[in-house]
């Protein structure tokens, strides 16, 4: 018997159970679909969740100050760290492994423009902040070093804020009083979509140079608390290699240290918080979740081989008699075998490919429509195409062969007599 014999009568077959045939198709056409789909949702959110934490700042690394836990010195444990200005010009002059820094005085002061009012928070920064912290303009001029160096009185506004302040109004060139003092708006940030930040969305901010609010808006000085001038709420800082970011936080810690005499490996002394952690961590959790995701699809599709091969052994029971008067006609066991591998492999392979192109579909008309926030776009994932080839190759053979072989050594005799 031919191949093209056997594949007519295959599909001879199949046209006679339509029903039937569509049912055990589905089951493998939805199994290698859930697997690129799933994988690539996994993948997905893993690649979103970068692109949010990419918002907060690039390889961003946050310092606050702390008490020191351990004795160094001679100094007693327990003493308070303030940082102040002059810590973040020693980084930016002695630490080659930090690319950018810059300070962060954030104060909370009441705002007026000709419009509306607000008490939003100020927060007074070098102009390199702006880059390594992505503040996207929608209109207007960032801050500069100019800016900075004369301790201009300007303002660049989050979108929030310049909504608050300037509804449905111009406000590039426009005035407003921060605290009584008179400052001109000089930008206004896009909208950003933040889904991690270390004190509150850059949205409700406005970002001045930071000479211009350690004058104006100096902390209260407290004996003994170390607020004094040139105080700090903490220090922003972009690593060079964010392969060697770990180098670059030890040697910011011993620069620090060495000025305010505790241990650089005194992690309460001076506290971090390091996005690329941050990353690493989340990198290994949708890592997880994508392998669990697999491994539900993975088992879906194994249902559906498990489908395949009960279909196919009812199938070998209903045509017993077929068997035998095809053995008694002289088909050898061989062309039985054939005939039904065939058959099965005809369902798997074909499902397989449909399959394969409805995951796929699905992945790339997700990944081009326009999705909430909270929903993934799917990366087709290589790997998982490849696994699920390698399960259904699997699934072809052990679904197809044994009820196959089962139909091969039926005797003619006993073929004949069944009713």
């Amino acid at each position: 018997m031919t191949l093209l014999e056997i594949l007519r009568q295959a599909l001879a077959t199949f046209r006679a159970h339509k029903m039937r045939t569509f049912l055990t198709m589905f089951g493998i056409v939805w199994g290698i679909a859930s697997v690129i789909l799933l994988v690539g949702l996994g993948r997905g959110f893993s690649v979103d969740q970068k692109k949010h934490m990419q918002t907060l700042g690039k390889d961003l690394v946050i310092a606050w100050g702390g008490r020191t836990s351990s004795q160094v010195g001679g100094r007693a444990a327990g003493r308070e760290i303030q940082l102040n200005v002059d810590d973040a010009r020693l980084i930016h002059e002695e630490c080659y492994s930090v690319r950018n820094v810059s300070p962060e005085l954030r104060r909370t002061i009441p705002e007026v423009s000709q419009f509306n009012s607000a008490n939003r928070g100020v927060v007074g920064v070098w102009p390199s902040y702006q880059d390594f912290r992505s503040l996207n303009l929608s209109e207007g001029r960032l801050i500069t070093e100019e800016d900075e160096h004369d301790a201009r009185r300007v303002v660049v506004l989050g979108f929030a804020a310049n909504r608050q302040l300037f509804p449905g109004e111009p406000s590039i060139g426009a005035a407003l009083l921060i605290k009584g003092m008179p400052y001109t708006a000089i930008g206004v940030l896009a909208e950003k979509k933040q889904n991690s930040n270390y004190d509150g969305p850059d949205n409700d901010y406005l970002f001045a140079p930071y000479a211009a609010v350690a004058r104006d808006f100096p902390p209260p000085e407290k004996k003994g608390a170390g607020i004094t001038r040139g105080w700090l709420d903490d220090i922003v800082f972009e690593v060079a290699d964010p392969e060697e970011h770990d180098a670059a936080v030890l040697q910011v810690r011993k620069a620090l240290g060495r000025v305010h005499h505790f241990d650089p490996l005194d992690k309460d002394a001076v506290f971090i918080w390091d996005t690329m952690e941050g990353a690493k961590l989340l990198d290994k959790i949708f890592g997880v979740v994508t392998i669990f995701f697999g491994c539900v699809a993975i088992v879906t599709l194994c249902l559906g081989g498990i489908g395949v091969m009960n279909i196919m052994l009812v199938s070998v029971t209903e045509r017993t008699r077929e068997i035998g008067t095809r053995k008694a006609l002289g088909a050898t066991k061989r062309n039985i075998l054939r005939q039904f591998f065939a058959e099965s492999a005809m369902l798997t392979v074909v499902s397989g490919i449909l399959g394969l192109g409805f995951g796929v579909g699905m992945c790339m008309a997700m990944g081009a429509l326009p999705l909430p926030d909270f929903v993934p776009h799917p990366i087709v994932s290589p790997i998982s195409i490849i696994a699920s080839i390698l399960t259904l190759s699997l699934i072809t053979v052990t679904a197809g062969m044994y009820p196959a072989q089962r139909a091969a050594e039926m005797t003619p005799v006993e073929s004949l007599r069944h009713e």
